[in-house]
C-alpha cells in the first residue's frame, strides 16, 4: 500500500490534493528548451497507443465487408453497435468497478473524499449519480457515437475515402494519427468554452456538470447535443480514410475517462503507481470556469487565461478573474 500523503495532503473533509502544481505540457514546460522527447513519450504511452490498438482491433474484427456496408441494414449495424457498446462498457465499467465498486484503493489519491454513491441527489435520475451517468453514457452517448460511425462506414462503402490511403500515403497517415489527438484537444477547448455560454450551459452542459464528484461513468454523461458536438470533427476524415474517422471517434470516447477517473494515481502494486493526470479536469468540475481542456499537448488554458494549476496562487488568480467577470456583468446590467 502506497502512502498518498507522501505525494499530497488531505483536508478535514477527506479531499486529497497533490503537493506539486500541475505541470504544463512537456512540449512547453521550459521557457528555454523544448522537451520534445518527453512530449513524444507522454503522447504515445499509454492513452494514444491504447486507442490506436483498440481501433485496429475493432477495424479488423468488427468492421463488415464493403459490399455488406453498401446498404444500411440491421444485419450489420446491430452487431457493430453491440461490439462498440461492450468495448466501451468494459473500458468505463472496468475503471468504475475497480476504483468505485470494489474500492481497491479505498480513498488513497482520491481528490474528493466521498464516493458518488454516498450522496444521493434529486437532480440525478433515480436520485443516484451512478445510475444517471451510466444510462446517459451507455444508452444515449454511445448509440449516438455508433450512429455516426455507421454513417461514416456506409459512406466509405459507397465511394467516400479509401482504406488504401494507409499504404499509399504511410507518412501522411502516421502524421495524421499524431495530429488527431492534438486536434481533438484544441477543438475540445473551444467547444467546451462555448458550452459554458450561459444559455447553452443551462440547456445542455449543466447535465454533465451535475456530477461535481465525477467517476468513470461520468465520462460521456452528456446531453445528446453535447455528445454530437464533441464527436463532430471526425467528419473531416470521411472523404480521406475511414480508419482515421474511427480513430478520431475512439480518441474522443476513450480519452473522456481521463478527467473523470477521480484519482491522481492508480496503484499497480505496493510500490508502483501510474499517474492519471486527471487533476486539471477535476478542478474544472469543482470550480466550473477553469481548465477547459486537460492541456496535455498544448497549454490552451494558459494561453486564454483559464489555467488553474492547483496551487494557492492558481486559486487567487481564479478568484480575481471571477471578480473581474462579475464586475463586468454587473456593469452591463446597471
Amino acid at each position: 500500500m502506497i502512502d498518498d500523503l507522501q505525494y499530497g495532503t488531505r483536508n478535514k473533509r477527506g479531499d486529497w490534493k497533490p503537493s506539486s502544481p500541475i505541470a504544463l505540457p512537456p512540449l512547453v514546460r521550459s521557457k528555454r528548451t523544448i522537451n520534445l522527447a518527453g512530449w513524444l513519450l507522454s503522447f504515445v504511452w499509454p492513452w494514444n497507443l491504447i486507442t490506436l490498438g483498440l481501433t485496429v482491433l475493432l477495424w479488423s474484427l468488427a468492421t463488415p465487408s464493403i459490399k455488406t456496408m453498401q446498404t444500411l441494414s440491421l444485419g450489420w449495424i446491430v452487431p457493430l453497435f453491440f461490439t462498440n457498446w461492450l468495448a466501451l462498457f468494459a473500458w468505463f465499467g472496468g475503471w468504475e468497478f475497480v476504483l468505485y465498486r470494489k474500492r481497491v484503493q479505498q480513498r488513497r489519491f482520491k481528490y474528493n473524499g466521498t464516493f458518488p454513491s454516498d450522496k444521493p441527489a434529486a437532480y440525478f435520475w433515480f436520485n443516484d449519480q451512478n445510475i444517471d451517468n451510466f444510462i446517459r453514457s451507455m444508452f444515449i452517448s454511445v448509440p449516438i457515437m455508433v450512429a455516426m460511425e455507421v454513417c461514416a462506414l456506409w459512406l466509405f462503402a459507397n465511394g467516400w475515402g479509401s482504406i488504401e490511403f494507409v499504404t499509399e500515403h504511410p507518412i501522411l497517415f502516421a502524421l495524421l494519427l499524431v495530429f488527431i489527438p492534438v486536434l481533438h484537444e484544441a477543438y475540445f477547448f473551444f467547444v467546451h468554452w462555448f458550452m459554458h455560454w450561459e444559455p447553452f450551459y443551462q440547456w445542455c452542459h449543466s447535465i454533465h456538470h451535475n456530477s461535481i464528484n465525477p467517476s468513470p461513468w461520468t465520462s460521456m454523461s452528456n446531453h445528446p447535443i453535447e455528445t454530437v458536438l464533441q464527436f463532430l470533427p471526425f467528419v473531416i476524415w470521411i472523404p480521406l480514410c475511414p480508419f482515421l474517422a474511427l480513430y478520431h471517434l475512439n480518441t474522443v470516447a476513450l480519452s473522456s475517462v481521463l478527467g473523470h477517473i477521480g484519482f491522481e494515481k492508480i496503484e499497480i502494486n505496493e510500490k508502483t503507481a501510474w499517474s492519471t493526470h486527471a487533476y486539471p479536469h477535476y478542478l474544472h468540475h469543482k470550480h466550473f470556469d477553469v481548465n477547459y481542456c486537460d492541456d496535455g499537448y498544448l497549454p490552451w488554458d494558459r494561453w486564454f487565461g483559464t489555467w488553474h494549476d492547483g496551487t494557492a496562487e492558481g486559486e487567487q488568480l481564479m478568484q480575481e478573474r471571477f471578480k473581474t467577470k462579475a464586475a463586468r456583468k454587473n456593469s452591463r446590467t446597471a
